[in-house]
């Protein structure tokens, strides 16, 4: 199996690392000039590997080897949230570059084919997973159109302008060429850390709705309106999220989750009765089921508070189109638990992923598997995220050794 040289993709990983430094972490939201810098350092480092290099029209960085396949495309984002972590998205970028590295000095792996590519705009700045829907043939051109930085930023158009890219051609995918997709992230929670494990093999990434609430009451003086006369919208968003907590927990697996993540109360004065309020509900399972249960148990409990006399109307209505759960191939999955019990006997475990990531949608297109490692106390998607270099390490050789076994496997059939 491929000898990865940790020395060498540590370096990498702290390098795009100092690129939009701040603190601990790193800010490089989609499109901005910190993302465009290491998108063009990253397209170096490819090249020096021996990779094909091309920065597409949306940023897209795709590194093809000179191998003539059937190939393994490996990869991540490099892009970040406002604040984010060192380790999210480039993590998966830099295990996809030393991989193709070690492989290609590995006689034994030398003449097998390693694609690596850095996806744009993952975490949404424009439009989640903007880089792996334009590259898949999936991405709506209205919806690209309409895409903006915030309700009132700057347009994806706009960006892309900016950055350079309005007239460079869109990379496409290759179907022919590619076996499938790999990706390792850092895992974002706490379950790996928890259970002393080092790696975990993805089953599947969750299903993802969200409703919104609006309440509609009457705004008046907090002083001279009566308990009795009051219509208060806030009072009646107060019930409905308490009875959430009450009754999701009845019909929730293990690891569902459910996030009422945002409220507006108006006018937001504390000597007016608020006259209208909202509050969005979010929740993620890989059981539909339990999502479907969730919408119903949501409707039932706005028309039974609106009809308990708090004289409030409650609307309801879905504010995203459902994410359907995706699926990695099992196939894939076998290789990569394979390659984690031989690099760490019992240390590992099968796990869905309970965020969002490329492979949600390319695995429409192509076989995806993704290997998670362990983040220090769960955190992400913050300044403080970290994960410890012998679990960075340790994953780039189970990811490694689980390439090169499904592209000899291919080769050997």
């Amino acid at each position: 199996m491929p000898n990865i040289n940790a020395d060498r993709m540590m370096a990498d990983l702290k390098e795009l690392r100092s690129i939009g430094a701040v603190e601990t972490g790193v800010v490089r939201p989609a499109l901005s000039e910190k993302d465009m810098e290491a998108r063009r350092w990253l397209k170096r480092k490819f090249e020096d590997a021996g990779l094909a290099t091309t920065i597409d029209g949306v940023g897209n960085v795709l590194g093809r080897s000179s191998k003539p396949g059937p190939a393994l495309l490996i990869g991540s984002h490099s892009d970040t949230q406002p604040r984010g972590g060192w380790l999210d998205g480039a993590l998966g970028v830099i295990y996809g570059l030393e991989i193709a590295r070690a492989m290609a000095e590995d006689p034994a792996t030398a003449d097998l084919a390693v694609d690596v590519v850095s996806w744009q705009d993952e975490e949404g700045t424009y439009m989640s997973c903007l880089g792996s829907r334009s590259w898949c043939g999936t991405l709506d051109p209205e919806v690209e159109k309409a895409a903006r930085n915030g309700s009132a930023g700057m347009s994806l158009t706009e960006a892309i302008a900016e950055a350079g890219l309005t007239d460079v051609p869109r990379a496409t995918i290759e179907k022919d060429r590619y076996l499938g997709y790999l990706e390792a992230h850092i895992e974002q929670g706490a379950y790996l850390e928890e259970g002393e494990l080092h790696i975990g093999v993805v089953t599947g990434i969750v299903a993802i709705r969200a409703m919104r609430f609006r309440f509609h009451g009457e705004q008046n003086h907090a002083g001279t309106t009566t308990m009795r006369r009051r219509k208060d919208a806030a009072t009646a968003l107060f019930e409905v999220a308490h009875r959430v907590n009450q009754e999701f927990p009845k019909v929730a697996g293990d690891r569902t989750v459910w996030t009422m993540g945002r409220v507006s109360v108006q006018p937001g004065a504390p000597s007016i009765v608020p006259g209208y309020a909202e509050l969005d509900l979010q929740f993620r399972d890989l059981d539909e089921g339990i999502l479907d249960r969730f919408e119903e148990i949501a409707s039932k409990i706005a028309k039974e508070v609106e009809a308990g006399g708090k004289k409030v109307r409650i609307e309801v209505e879905r504010t995203r189109t459902p994410v359907r759960p995706s699926w990695m191939d099992e196939g894939f999955q076998k290789h990569i638990a394979g390659a984690a019990e031989a690099t760490v006997p019992g240390k590992w475990q099968s796990m869905p992923s309970a965020a969002g990531h490329d492979p949600m949608v390319i695995s429409e297109k192509l076989p995806c598997a993704m290997l998670f490692i362990p983040s220090i106390g769960g955190i992400s998607h913050d300044f403080a995220e970290n994960s410890h270099e012998k679990d960075i390490v340790l994953g780039c050789r189970v990811l490694a050794d689980a390439a090169a076994s499904i592209l000899q496997e291919r080769r050997n059939a």
